[in-house]
């Protein structure tokens, strides 16, 4: 079983300037509450009893949100109001799911992935990338259901326009397994048109092996001074290690740029208004 997952959160958010000059990207509101929240109810929905968060020390403000303990007592002791206790309760049960260990030098995914080393206890553990938000199905669990099915690593994965590929990892193809999963032989970081080898892309969804911290270990920086995840993901490949693509069937937000953040609050908002049309249906 998958219980632990890890986010990385040590990034700087240059995409979402000026906003982030000032604020943790992940607590950005999205349709009332931060990003980060989405996530992290993804992983209870799938079973995730442990969440691992990287963290910088630029970036205490994540720490801060879910150790604000006097704020909340104060409030409620002058106010007593029911929203803000739920509010608190809501903050006390992520609090104690949440391990922190830090990033303080941008070194890529990998580096922050190697940071988790010695609090990863199973073989396989999750992770997820708070700039993709994935909605209407738990990408997470279905990913969790394939890792039982074949006993493997699993990746996200998303059809997208071949003329947009330069864009996005896309995966080497190797045997389709079912409608949704395939095996793969490994992934291409942005390839041309011309060089990609499927429109199938990588999305912010992982489940790792933990053999991959030996590979973290020893790699040296790659392109832009990073060590990169995928980069050990095609090592353990090319040892037989088995990954698996995974076309979830939800709905995928990009948060990490502006347009796709005020995106993501669009359609967020008309998500929850269908769900409010229904419950009010049903009455």
């Amino acid at each position: 079983m998958i219980k632990q997952a890890i986010i990385p959160l040590a990034g700087l958010g240059t995409r979402l300037l000026p906003l982030t000059s000032v604020f943790a990207k992940e607590l950005l509101p999205i349709n009332g509450k931060p990003g980060l929240e989405y996530i992290i109810q993804e992983c209870i929905d799938a079973g995730i009893e442990e969440i691992i968060f990287i963290i910088s020390k630029k970036k205490m403000m994540i720490k801060k949100y879910f150790y604000n303990d006097k704020f909340y007592k104060d409030l409620i002791k002058k106010k007593k109001d029911t929203r803000i206790i739920n509010e608190y309760k809501k903050i006390l049960k992520f609090k104690k799911m949440i391990k922190f260990v830090y990033q303080n030098n941008p070194r890529g995914t990998g580096d922050a992935v190697l940071k988790t080393r010695k609090f990863i206890r199973d073989k396989y553990f999750l992770m997820l990338l708070p700039d993709d938000l994935i909605v209407k199905k738990n990408c997470s669990k279905s990913m969790i259901n394939t890792h039982k099915k074949y006993k493997a690593s699993v990746m996200a994965s998303m059809s997208v326009n071949m003329k947009t590929v330069s864009r996005w990892g896309i995966y080497k193809l190797n045997k389709k397994l079912n409608k949704t999963d395939y095996l793969i032989n490994g992934v291409i970081e942005k390839p041309s048109l011309k060089d990609a080898p499927s429109n199938k892309a990588v999305i912010g969804r992982y489940i790792l092996p933990k053999t991959i911290f030996s590979k973290l270990k020893n790699m040296k920086p790659g392109k832009g001074g990073e060590i990169h995840i995928t980069d050990a993901i095609q090592l353990l490949i090319d040892n037989k290690e088995k990954f698996i693509a995974h076309s979830f069937l939800g709905k995928y937000l990009d948060c990490g740029t502006m347009s796709g953040y005020i995106n993501s609050s669009k359609e967020i908002s008309k998500l929850w208004n269908y769900v409010w049309l229904e419950l009010a249906m049903l009455d």
